[in-house]
């Protein structure tokens, strides 16, 4: 799993590890079932205290999208990928533009003018 941070994000170290990971688990990087390395190896891997991750790993949890297992480790919870519903909200942003009558270029545009 590669996951990197944006050192021009502004949003807590917490939040941008889970939002990482919410990527990873919506592109289907991490499938249900999958187990995360350690939180000592993302820690590493993201140069970021293992506290940092523990606790954007719990919200995660807390959010129904990890499942965390005495002796098996951090994984994916069954039915994850349903509840990054990110792609299936854009997918129907862009059909409801061209209903509308805008292009996608159109729609770029106007959503890179929301503050």
């Amino acid at each position: 799993m590669l996951l990197r941070l944006d050192t021009k994000d502004t949003r807590p170290l917490h939040e941008q590890v889970a939002a990482a990971v919410r990527r990873a688990v919506a592109e289907g990087e991490c499938r249900p079932g999958d187990r995360l390395p350690s939180a000592k190896e993302l820690a590493e891997a993201l140069d970021v205290n293992v506290n940092t991750v523990l606790r954007g790993l719990r919200d995660l949890r807390d959010d129904g999208l990890l499942e965390f297992r005495r002796g098996r480790g951090v994984t994916v919870a069954d039915g994850a990928e349903r509840r990054s519903g990110l792609l299936e909200q854009a997918r129907a942003l862009v059909a409801e533009a061209a209903r509308s009558g805008y292009s996608r270029a159109e729609l770029i545009e106007m959503i890179k003018e929301i503050p």
